[in-house]
C-alpha cells in the first residue's frame, strides 16, 4: 500500500469517531400533565436516532444529534417539540367525543360541513375519518405503487384531504384515521397470490361478496403500514386499524395454518410492525377489536386475544354495540334495555383481564337502528346510556358508530348539553347499586373463558 494512502486511511479512522460523538449531544428534561403540572411517567420521547422514556419522577435523558424530537403518551395529545437543554415539556390531556365519517359520505362537502357543525354544538371532539374502506379503496392520492397497481385509487372521495384536515385542525378537531386491514377486495382479486382462498382453490368473498387478504402474508403487512404512514406524514393525530382479524370461518386455505398460535401471532406481528414503523410520527395508534374479545381469553378464531393485542397500540376500540350481544352479558340477556350495562361490564372486564388502566380504552357505542333483536331505533336515551357508562368506566372517551354517517342534533343531544351528564342520568335506576360496583359479581360466570 501506498504510504500515502496509508496516511489517508488513519486520518479518516481518528476524524470520523471524533466527529460522531461531538454530534451528539444530551438531552434532558421533565415532563409534566399540562392542566395539573403533575410530572408524568412512561412517556415516550423519540428523535430520529434514539428513544427513551420518563421515569418515575417525569425526569428523561437521551443522547441524540436531532433537533425535534416526539412525545407520546396514552390520554394526551402526541406533539412535536424543538430540542433545548434542558426540555421542560407539557403534555395536553385530551378525552376523544367521536363521531364518524364514512368513505362515501366523505365525498359529500354538505356531509362534511353537518358533521363539523354536530361536533361543535354537542361538545364532541373528534372526528373518525374512513382513509381505505374493506373493498380496498384509498379515499386519498396514496404513492403507494401497489395501491393504484390493483384500482384501489379510482374513487377517491377525498382529493381535497390535506386541506380538510387542516380545516378540522383550525376547529380543534381532533383526526383518527380508519384504515380496513385484512378485509380489502381490490387486493384481493388483482393480487390472488395475497388472497384467502377455499379449500378448492376458489377465491373466497364474505357474506358482503368481498375477498380478504391472508393476515399472515408479510406483503400484506406493508402495504397497509405504507397507506398508514402517509397519513400520518399528512397530520392525523391517530391511526386506527379496523378488520385486523381472520375472517369467522373455518375451512379456508392461508399461507400458513390456521392454528389459534399462528393466528395470535399474525395479527400482533401487523401490529407490532405497524407502531414501530409509525414512532417516526406524531401519531397515536388504536385498533378495532369484536365486543365480546372483552369477555374472552381466547382468540374466538379470528386471531384477537386482547391481553396481546394492548401490547401493540396505544388504545383498543371494543365495538360495544347492545345489537352485537345476541346473548348479552352476565345478569343481562336483554342487551337493549340493558345498554349502559353492557358497556360498563364490558369496559371493566377488559380492564380485568388485561390489567390494563381503564383510559387505554375507547369504544365504538351504537348509534343506529338495532338489527338482531325489535329493530328499534337508538336515540338519544340509548346512546346517551352507553356513553354515560364509558365515562364512568373511565375510558379514554368514545366513538359514535353509524355506517351512514347519518347523525342528528336531536339524536345526540337530551335536556342535559352532552359532556355534562352524570352517572345518575341514565342507567342505574335510583335505589340501584352502581353499574360499576356489579361488575365483579357478573364477571364470575365468564371467568374460565
Amino acid at each position: 500500500m501506498k504510504p500515502y494512502l496509508v496516511t489517508i486511511i488513519v486520518a479518516v479512522l481518528i476524524v470520523l469517531p471524533a466527529y460522531a460523538v461531538a454530534e451528539l449531544n444530551p438531552i434532558f428534561g421533565t415532563v409534566r400533565d399540562a392542566k395539573t403540572n403533575a410530572l408524568l411517567t412512561d412517556v415516550e420521547l423519540r428523535t430520529s436516532d434514539n428513544f427513551t422514556f420518563s421515569n418515575a419522577d417525569g425526569s428523561f435523558q437521551l443522547m441524540s444529534d436531532a433537533v425535534e424530537i416526539i412525545v407520546k403518551r396514552p390520554g394526551y395529545l402526541p406533539q412535536t417539540a424543538t430540542i433545548t437543554s434542558p426540555l421542560h415539556l407539557h403534555l395536553q390531556p385530551f378525552v376523544p367525543k367521536a363521531l364518524y365519517l364514512s368513505y362515501w359520505a366523505a365525498d359529500s362537502h354538505e356531509r362534511r360541513e353537518q358533521l363539523q357543525q354536530l361536533i361543535n354544538e354537542t361538545g364532541m371532539n373528534a372526528l373518525v375519518i374512513d382513509l381505505k374502506s374493506s373493498r380496498g379503496d384509498i379515499a386519498f392520492r396514496s404513492q403507494t405503487p401497489l395501491a393504484t397497481a390493483v384500482g384501489a385509487q379510482k374513487v377517491r372521495t377525498l382529493k381535497d384531504l390535506p386541506e380538510f384536515i387542516a380545516t378540522l385542525k383550525q376547529q380543534g378537531i381532533y383526526t383518527i384515521g380508519r384504515i380496513v386491514v385484512f378485509k380489502d377486495g381490490a387486493l384481493a382479486k388483482n393480487r390472488r397470490d395475497l388472497a384467502i382462498h377455499t379449500l378448492d382453490g376458489y377465491l373466497w368473498e364474505d357474506r358482503e361478496k368481498i375477498s380478504w387478504t391472508d393476515p399472515f402474508n408479510p406483503e400484506v403487512w406493508d402495504y397497509n403500514i405504507d397507506i398508514a404512514k402517509e397519513a400520518a406524514a399528512l397530520g392525523f393525530d391517530e391511526i386506527q386499524f379496523d378488520y385486523i382479524r381472520f375472517p369467522a370461518k373455518s375451512d379456508l386455505m392461508f399461507s400458513q395454518e390456521n392454528t389459534g398460535a399462528n393466528r395470535v401471532a399474525a395479527i400482533n406481528g401487523f401490529l407490532h410492525r405497524a407502531k414501530q414503523q409509525l414512532a417516526e410520527y406524531p401519531v397515536m395508534t388504536s385498533a378495532n377489536i369484536f365486543g365480546y374479545i372483552c369477555w374472552k381469553h381466547k382468540d374466538q378464531k379470528i386471531g384477537q386475544r386482547l391481553a396481546d393485542l394492548a401490547e401493540n397500540v396505544d388504545y383498543l376500540s371494543p365495538m360495544l354495540y347492545p345489537s352485537g350481544f345476541p346473548y348479552g352479558v352476565p345478569n343481562y340477556t336483554n342487551p337493549l334495555e340493558n345498554s349502559y350495562e353492557v358497556v360498563a361490564h364490558s369496559l371493566k372486564r377488559a380492564s380485568t383481564l388485561t390489567g390494563l388502566p381503564s383510559i387505554r380504552f375507547r369504544p365504538w357505542l351504537q348509534a343506529f337502528r338495532d338489527y338482531a333483536f325489535d329493530r328499534r331505533s337508538f336515540t338519544a336515551t340509548e346512546i346517551h346510556a352507553q356513553i354515560n357508562a364509558s365515562d364512568a368506566s373511565g375510558s379514554h372517551g368514545w366513538m359514535l358508530w353509524n355506517a351512514a354517517s347519518r347523525f342528528s342534533l336531536a339524536g345526540l343531544q337530551q335536556s342535559i348539553p352532552l359532556g355534562e351528564l352524570n352517572l345518575v342520568d341514565a342507567s342505574p335506576k335510583p335505589g340501584d347499586s352502581t353499574i360499576l360496583s356489579q361488575t365483579k359479581e357478573a364477571e364470575k360466570d365468564y371467568s374460565l373463558l
